[in-house]
């Protein structure tokens, strides 16, 4: 996709967004012969990118780096199902970009195009979304990927996923509206669809999801006279033979064993092939009355980067081993986008969180590398360890070859994303908040309610998905 929408305002790197379209007097002539090194999404690889080359080249006026992001924040999204299950305030998991980058510009739009040719991309901002063209000698593409529903009917326009915090609060509000909606008097005949909530992938995100709902959906039962636990249904479908089957089969097995003893339905082998006026159907030929269908079950390429007239490989951009795309020199690529060779194993590196933080520092430093005609050096890691917490104060964990399960894989979990939280603040908050969790029971108060709770097709699900994924 070589244009771009118009009018158009050209813009330079050197423009701080708080200086408005125009920047600030007397600015452009410096910004012009400057380095631009321009770094698009704030997910875990493009903040880590950010603050790298802050660090490397933040003291340099003839660099300038900015970062393009949908939201002013970095949303850490390991813990955005202990916000959906009321665990944690969604303020806790989510730090200010000004907070976190002190010289690293920020502009908040929706990314339209990214045009190779000319080295330029096109974002689109403010309440009339007008449209700035941003200038790069150096680009890093970290947009992450988005949600595939594999085309399924009906599925779209019903399911939740679980990748904002917008989800996350939406999910929560949507556990307490049917539970007040299944105690009314009237609702008495059409309680059980209410109450059956389906997760359908059984993979770190689905399976932490159903396990924090069905904590917090069962603990709250006590609190309506109406409703009993066994009204409840909380359904994980899996199409493998076990449940997080990246932890492998044992940990799997417990995994499953524990989930199945706090009333979890878990179907394996099987997948949903529609949704229709409220029922999930299921490859087997099982039918689910549910109002909840909760999708984590894949993931596909970002639209922007699937339009790019790139390499790739999966619809992910082929970049080598210094993270650069060989045919477009400056172009660099991490984390969910990218398919980074592992010259270990002769395959890819896995799209995980730990690996795009450190894909995002190896990028930076080849990028000061480049600038600074110094040496580039090639990206190596190999996964630490995995973790889920399974809920209940219980979890499963693999660190550096050792199983862990139960109270100390939970322990862990925590222990080690309090850790890569970042800022003391945040850190803090979340330690406060998990504290007062063990004494006091949890919050199930309906905040804001922004979209129909209902298993209606929702309208604009696609335009919804499409600005996600941007």
């Amino acid at each position: 996709m070589q244009g771009f929408p118009e009018p158009t305002y050209q813009m330079n790197q050197g423009e701080n967004h708080d200086d408005g379209c125009g920047g600030p007097p007397g600015f452009e002539g410096h910004a012009d012969c400057a380095c631009r090194v321009l770094i698009l999404g704030g997910g875990f690889g493009g903040i880590s990118a950010a603050i790298e080359l802050e660090r490397a080249l933040g003291g340099r006026r003839d660099v300038n780096i900015t970062l393009v992001t949908r939201d002013n924040y970095f949303l850490f999204t390991p813990m955005l199902h202990e916000v959906a299950a009321s665990d944690l305030e969604m303020n806790t998991i989510v730090n200010p970009l000004r907070k976190l980058l002190r010289q690293v510009k920020t502009f908040t739009g929706n990314i339209e195009t990214i045009n190779l040719e000319r080295r330029c991309v096109a974002v689109t901002h403010g309440f009339d979304r007008h449209v700035h063209e941003l200038p790069y000698d150096h680009l890093i593409i970290a947009l992450g990927s988005s949600t595939n529903f594999f085309g399924l009917p009906g599925v779209q326009d019903i399911a939740l996923t679980i990748k904002t915090l917008e989800d996350a609060v939406e999910l929560r509000n949507r556990l307490i509206t049917y539970l007040e909606e299944a105690n009314s008097e009237c609702a008495a005949g059409e309680r059980q669809p209410l109450l059956t909530f389906v997760v359908v992938g059984a993979g770190f995100a689905g399976v932490e999801t159903l396990g924090g709902i069905n904590d917090f959906v069962r603990e709250a039962i006590r609190f309506y006279p109406n409703l009993t636990p066994e009204l409840v249904r909380t359904i994980l479908i899996s199409s493998e033979e076990f449940i997080l089957p990246e932890l492998g089969s044992k940990l799997g097995a417990y995994a499953q064993r524990k989930l199945a003893a706090r009333g979890v339905e878990i179907i394996t082998r099987a997948r949903v092939t529609g949704v229709r006026d409220g029922i999930v159907k299921l490859s087997d030929g099982r039918t689910i009355p549910a109002t909840t269908l909760i999708w984590a079950a894949g993931n596909a390429p970002n639209p922007l980067v699937a339009a790019l007239p790139i390499p790739k490989s999966g619809g992910r951009i082929l970049v080598d081993e210094f993270l650069e795309v060989k045919e477009f020199p400056g172009v660099w690529a991490l984390g969910d986008c990218a398919s980074i060779p592992d010259q270990k194993t002769g395959g890819f590196h896995p799209p995980t969180a730990q690996h795009a933080i450190r894909e995002g520092r190896c990028a930076a430093r080849n990028i000061a590398a480049d600038i600074l005609r110094g040496r580039k050096r090639p990206f190596r890691f190999s996964t630490l360890g995995r973790l889920a917490a399974i809920g209940r104060r219980s979890g499963v964990a693999n660190v550096f070859g050792l199983n862990f399960s139960g109270f100390p894989a939970w322990w862990l979990w925590r222990t080690i994303y309090l850790f890569k939280l970042p800022r003391l603040e945040k850190k803090m908050r979340v330690a406060l908040d998990w504290t007062l969790d063990l004494c006091f029971a949890k919050d199930f108060a309906c905040v804001t309610a922004r979209h129909p709770l209902s298993m209606a097709p929702s309208k604009g699900s696609a335009e919804k998905e499409a600005s996600r994924a941007a």
